[in-house]
């Protein structure tokens, strides 16, 4: 995972949510701990785009402990994100929810869509990623 992005002030915001990188994704990214992501729809916007950026210690602290791999894979040289559509953010239980996203790439030439619904919980405030479940 490498980053990309140019000037984090002035970007466009990878998660597509049309907000200045630096005041969208970037706020969670940079590991204030008093700044974390509000709501599941948020976090996964924010892992999006830690994606996008080569964040892999960003995606294995928003991954839930019970869940989370030891080490996460490189992207494959060449694999470059497209962009973000999501579907459904569902608040199932005070601390739980649901994102169903799909996340656009392009890798050797060809397009690949990456459907998922996500369940996130929320422990001592924090929310975080447990797992989902892909569409084909």
């Amino acid at each position: 995972m490498t980053s990309s992005l140019a000037s984090p002030s002035v970007t466009p915001c990878p998660c597509g949510s049309g907000a200045l990188y630096a005041a969208c994704c970037g706020r969670w990214h940079r590991g204030a701990e008093h700044l974390q992501a509000p709501d599941a729809e948020a976090l996964m916007r924010s892992r999006y785009s830690a994606y996008v950026l080569g964040l892999a210690d960003y995606l294995l602290d928003t991954w839930h402990p019970g869940t989370r791999p030891a080490a996460l894979e490189p992207d494959p040289p060449g694999l470059r994100w497209l962009g973000l559509e999501v579907r459904r953010h569902e608040v199932t239980s005070e601390d739980r929810a649901v994102v169903e996203f799909v996340a656009r790439s392009k890798l050797g030439g060809r397009a690949h869509r990456l459907h998922e619904t996500s369940r996130f919980v929320r422990e001592h405030g924090r929310w975080y990623y447990v797992d989902g479940d892909i569409r084909a």
